[in-house]
């Protein structure tokens, strides 16, 4: 039985490993085109966390900038309460373009982050695998650099994400705030 269980969480670890290296990243990726303002418009993840923090969650701002080593200095801005919280990220190039790592300090979990598509100009499809010691998660975000997006560009985020494996509930389109929002600064 133990042997039997052991073989299973080997598969299934497995699998995940081997449907990352199937998520794509972008073809001739530029790193300076994707610098600026963003506005997350869908996220999607089978994570605990998000499980129990979709019905909270709201669109949000994220700046990227390249640092003078050539890593990508993300900070998302995003409403909590009737206040606005910063995270700041640094995602490490890795040798391939489009693809970087994150650990995260807080949590010590480890994040595989690819630009699967982008036209720099529209919207960033990113996909995202996490890993801890409890486990393995995947995270789907739809940038836009507006605050609203396409149906079609909206279809892809949900197609895609749910060849990822996510399940419709483990998709959301996330809710604008109001305009005078201080975050968006």
């Amino acid at each position: 039985m133990h042997a039997t269980l052991l073989g299973v969480l080997g598969l299934a670890l497995l699998g995940a490993l081997h449907a990352q290296d199937n998520v794509p990243v972008q073809t001739d990726f530029q790193q300076d085109k994707l610098t600026g303002k963003w506005y997350s418009i869908g996220l999607a993840s089978n994570s605990n966390w998000f499980k129990e923090k979709k019905n909270l969650m709201k669109m949000c701002t994220t700046v990227i900038s390249i640092t003078a080593d050539g890593n990508l200095e993300v900070t998302s801005t995003y409403p909590k309460g009737d206040q606005c919280e910063k995270r700041n990220s640094l995602y490490t190039k890795t040798e391939q373009p489009g693809r970087f790592s994150y650990t995260s300090p807080r949590w010590g979990s480890k994040h595989d982050i690819r630009v699967v598509e982008t036209n720099y100009e529209e919207y960033a499809l990113v996909a995202t695998q996490i890993s801890k010691n409890t486990g393995s998660s995947t995270m789907v975000l739809l940038y836009s650099r507006t605050k609203e997006l396409s149906p079609e560009r909206l279809e892809r985020f949900t197609q895609f994400s749910r060849e990822q494996g996510l399940t419709d509930e483990e998709i959301l389109i996330l809710p604008q705030t109001g305009e005078s929002s201080q975050w968006e600064r």
